[in-house]
């Protein structure tokens, strides 16, 4: 009796555990089936390369300098009579600015050219009289001296009496002044500051060896950080013909029109200067780019194909697409794009968005990347 519970209780033992076993390698097949079953493929942007003319630019930085500008100074003390001008009035050339107290100088003008007046009788009547020897030659010459003194005299007054006076030396922009009315000014005040503002230099420096790409004439792009969405253009108009010894860096000047009068002198600018002869090179969305220390890479969507080399289509009859990592060659940065030198062909598509989910052989689906498309058209409604 106590066999037969014993074979009883181990034929339960025995039928639990081949029931957990069962279900133990249920489960495991089940994992096996899961990870062997095709995953669906990765949801990623791509967008297309394309083959464009490419103008390189020599990036540089320079300062905003008027075409004209000038600090007005006095060359002579004197008090503040009348001030003929506003702050960040336009003004034209010869308009009468500043005068100062002029009652001195006018009062010895006046006696000066009395002076002058009788010089000028007797030397008159001098150079009848002596045709007839009624003086001596030696009495007219003495009286053509005074003359040509009190001459010089009134010369010297009339100049000291015009700097008691300002005006404008050329059109343009007068700055906030600096002075009032009854104001006592030395000699070299700056009473406000004049700038051409129709036209601007922007002065800026580049390396030695990029002399041979610049000459005169050619076009710049100058942005400023007052309005950066905005650039504008310019063109050389000189070049240093000396290279600094301290930088060994040359100077060159550019010349840019400002008819809306937004640059100010003195800003600080960012240039573009567009070298000659552009080149068709491939371009990607700058976002397709994956920039590592090992190297730039790129995923490019190609057909997966069989082992025969069959490519493989869906259940929709389109190829099926793989992420292929290629490490690219990259150049130039510009307007959202970048230059692929090496490693990539126009027309093949480059994942732009969703690169972290990918791996070398991973299936994807692509779709346009609408983020690109914006600002595409944005730049063409600039262009035109």
């Amino acid at each position: 009796m106590l066999r037969r519970r014993m074979l009883i209780m181990l034929g339960v033992v025995l039928l639990l555990v081949l029931i957990l076993g069962g279900y133990k390698a249920f489960s495991i097949y089940q994992q096996v089936q899961m990870f062997s079953a095709p995953k669906p493929p990765i949801a990623v942007a791509a967008a297309e390369s394309s083959e464009r003319a490419w103008q390189n630019r020599l990036p540089a930085v320079g300062s905003l300098t008027a075409l004209q500008g000038v600090d007005l100074r006095l060359e002579t003390d004197g008090t503040v009579k009348t001030l003929q001008f506003e702050s960040g009035q336009k003004v034209s050339k010869g308009q009468p600015l500043l005068q100062l107290d002029s009652d001195v100088e006018t009062a010895l003008l006046g006696t000066a050219l009395a002076d002058l007046g009788l010089a000028q009788v007797d030397f008159n009547r001098g150079s009848q009289l002596v045709g007839s020897q009624a003086i001596s030659r030696g009495e007219f010459d003495r009286l053509n001296a005074q003359y040509k003194r009190n001459k010089a005299v009134v010369d010297q007054l009339k100049a000291a009496l015009a700097k008691k006076s300002i005006s404008a030396p050329f059109s343009g922009t007068i700055g906030i002044r600096q002075v009032d009315v009854g104001d006592y000014l030395a000699s070299g005040t700056v009473i406000a500051t004049l700038q051409d503002l129709s036209s601007l230099y922007v002065d800026f420096f580049v390396a030695e060896q990029a002399v041979p790409k610049l000459s005169i004439g050619q076009q710049v792009l100058v942005s400023v950080a007052a309005y950066p969405q905005q650039t504008f253009p310019g063109t050389i108009s000189a070049i240093n013909p000396k290279v600094e010894d301290s930088t060994r860096n040359v100077q060159v000047r550019a010349t840019l029109a400002n008819p809306d009068g937004k640059l100010l002198p003195g800003m600080f600018s960012s240039l573009q200067i567009l070298l000659p002869s552009p080149q068709p090179q491939v371009v990607v969305p700058e976002s397709a780019v994956t920039y590592t220390l090992y190297g730039n890479s790129v995923y490019v969507a190609v057909p997966k194909k069989t082992e025969d080399g069959q490519v493989m289509k869906n259940a929709e009859g389109q190829p099926e697409l793989i992420a292929e990592r290629r490490f690219v060659d990259t150049g130039e940065r510009r307007d959202g794009l970048v230059v692929i030198s090496k490693g990539l062909k126009a027309g093949e598509q480059v994942v732009t968005a969703g690169q972290l989910k990918l791996t070398q052989g991973a299936s994807i689906s692509i779709s346009p990347d609408k983020t690109l498309q914006a600002p595409e058209n944005n730049h063409q409604s600039r262009a035109n």
